[in-house]
């Protein structure tokens, strides 16, 4: 927040502690920027733009996280945000992001910019591009080393449900236990 402090000194800045009040924030006042955490507690960054989106919120939503750009990027902008951009970057180029999608433009990395141009004549797609986002999210906890009740906590949703993702994540990409959605996580570095 020092930085927007910095480049912004005018800015009024709310912060939110949870996808619930990041939601109630987002509806109720007339912000210039809304952005976000990817992992914020409770539903998840994604989750708030979703619900943003679907409430006709037309507010430029920017995500910003720990999590590499080339993993999360494009499921932001599928989601309706205007940018992502990953905490490993300059002063200067999240200074851009802000500036990019405050006029009203998407903004993504040059890197992402290369990954979207050359998905046109790849058309190897790797398993994990093919799941939810939630099952992502279910995904690297699993990978990290987290159980299914320690996820269900993190994540405010029933042992069932989680217990449910990990089924189907375990189907579509085609893995049979824990151990080998660790190694995947491990090797595709996403975590």
């Amino acid at each position: 927040m020092k930085i927007i402090n910095e480049e912004f000194p005018s800015a009024v800045i709310n912060e939110a502690s949870n996808s619930t009040e990041a939601e109630k924030k987002g509806r109720s006042k007339k912000l210039d920027i809304i952005i976000i955490e990817l992992d914020i507690p409770k539903r998840g960054g994604l989750d708030v733009v979703k619900e943003l989106r679907s409430k006709a919120i037309k507010t430029p939503i920017l995500i910003y996280s720990l999590n590499p750009e080339n993993l999360t990027a494009i499921r932001v902008l599928k989601a309706g945000g205007d940018g992502y951009l990953s905490t490993d970057n300059s002063k200067a180029t999240l200074i851009q992001a802000f500036r990019t999608v405050l006029s009203g433009r998407k903004y993504i990395t040059p890197e992402i910019m290369e990954k979207l141009a050359c998905s046109f004549n790849d058309y190897h797609i790797k398993e994990h591009e093919c799941i939810s986002d939630r099952e992502l999210q279910v995904l690297k906890l699993i990978g990290s080393g987290k159980t299914v009740s320690e996820i269900s906590k993190k994540l405010s949703l029933s042992v069932s449900t989680i217990s449910t993702y990990r089924t189907r994540i375990l189907e579509k990409m085609g893995l049979k236990n824990n151990a080998e959605i660790m190694s995947y996580v491990i090797e595709s570095h996403l975590f």
